[in-house]
C-alpha cells in the first residue's frame, strides 16, 4: 500500500511526501518539554531528592487536585476567580479600547489625555492596593477595579499604535475612492489597526489574570488566590500548586481562544510564519 502511494512521484517529491508522514503534529510538540519536567520531577520526589513539602511530586498534587474537584471547592473558588477576572477584563479593556481609539485618531485628545494614562501607567498594581482597600473595601468592587486597572492598559496602548501605524498611503487611495469619514474608521484604519488590538487583548488577559492574584490575595473570602493563601497557611504545598496550574491553564486557554480569532479574523494579512 505504501508503495503504491509513491508510484509516479520523483525523488524530492517522495522524499518530501516521507517527511510530511512523520512529522509530529504542532499540538503535540508542546507538550514534550512539560512531559520531560514532570518525568524528572516524579524521579527527584519519589527516590527522596526533594522533600514534598517543599515541592510535592506531581502525582501528589494530581490527587489533590482530585480531591478538591470532588469536594467541589476547586469548581466553586474557579467560578468566583473567573466571573472577577472578566469583570475585570470587560471593564477595563473596554475602557482601553475607547481610549485608544480617541487618542489615537486625536491629536488635540493625545496632548490633553496621554501624558496622564502613561503616568498611571508606571504605578505598579501593589502601590495602589491599599488605596482601593480605603476606598472600597474589601467587597468585590475593589477587586473589580484592581483588576480593570491592569487591563486597560494593553489595549489602550496596541489600540493608539495600532490606528497611528496605519499607512498614510492608503488614505491616499482612500480619498481616490472617495471614502466617507465612516468608510475611512470601519474599512481603513480599525481593519489596519486590528492586528494591534488583538496583541493587546492577549497581553490585557494576562495582566487581568495578575491583578486577579493581586486582588484576591490583599483579601477574600474565595476564589482561588483565597485557596492558594489558605493552603499556605496549613503547609499544603500540593494545594497550593493545584490554584497555580490552575491559573496557568486557564490563562493559556483564554490567550488560545484569541489566537484563534486572530487566525480567523487575519486571514486577510500575509506575514512570515516562521522557518520549520
Amino acid at each position: 500500500m505504501k508503495t503504491a502511494a509513491y508510484v509516479g512521484l520523483s525523488g524530492k517529491e517522495k522524499a518530501a511526501k516521507v517527511k510530511k508522514t512523520r512529522t509530529i503534529p504542532p499540538w503535540l510538540k508542546g507538550f514534550v518539554v512539560p512531559v520531560i519536567i514532570l518525568a524528572l520531577w516524579q524521579y527527584a520526589g519519589s527516590a527522596g531528592l526533594i522533600s514534598e513539602t517543599v515541592l510535592p511530586t506531581p502525582l501528589a498534587i494530581l490527587a489533590s487536585f482530585y480531591e478538591l474537584a470532588v469536594s467541589g471547592e476547586l469548581a466553586d473558588n474557579m467560578k468566583i476567580s473567573i466571573a472577577r477576572a472578566a469583570g475585570g477584563f470587560l471593564l477595563g479593556g473596554g475602557l482601553g479600547l475607547l481610549f485608544g481609539i480617541l487618542v489615537g485618531f486625536s491629536k488635540k485628545t493625545e496632548s490633553y489625555l496621554d501624558p496622564s494614562l502613561q503616568m498611571l501607567r508606571t504605578v505598579p498594581h501593589l502601590a495602589v492596593t491599599p488605596l482601593f482597600i480605603l476606598w472600597f473595601g474589601f467587597d468585590e468592587l475593589s477587586k473589580v477595579l484592581l483588576i480593570a486597572l491592569g487591563a486597560f492598559f494593553p489595549i489602550y496602548i496596541n489600540t493608539f499604535l495600532g490606528i497611528r501605524g496605519v499607512d498614510a498611503k492608503l488614505f491616499d487611495v482612500a480619498r481616490v475612492l472617495e471614502f466617507s469619514w465612516r468608510h475611512q474608521i470601519t474599512r481603513l484604519i480599525l481593519p489596519a489597526a486590528l492586528p494591534n488590538i488583538l496583541l493587546g487583548v492577549r497581553l490585557s488577559l494576562g495582566i487581568a489574570w495578575l491583578g486577579l492574584v493581586v486582588a484576591e490575595l490583599m483579601g477574600s473570602s474565595a476564589g482561588v488566590g483565597y485557596m492558594i493563601m489558605d493552603a499556605r497557611q496549613f503547609s499544603q504545598t500540593e494545594k497550593v500548586f493545584v490554584g497555580i496550574i490552575i491559573f496557568a491553564v486557564v490563562g493559556k486557554l483564554t490567550d488560545s481562544f484569541v489566537r484563534l480569532l486572530e487566525r480567523k479574523l487575519l486571514k486577510w494579512r500575509s506575514s512570515f510564519q516562521g522557518t520549520n
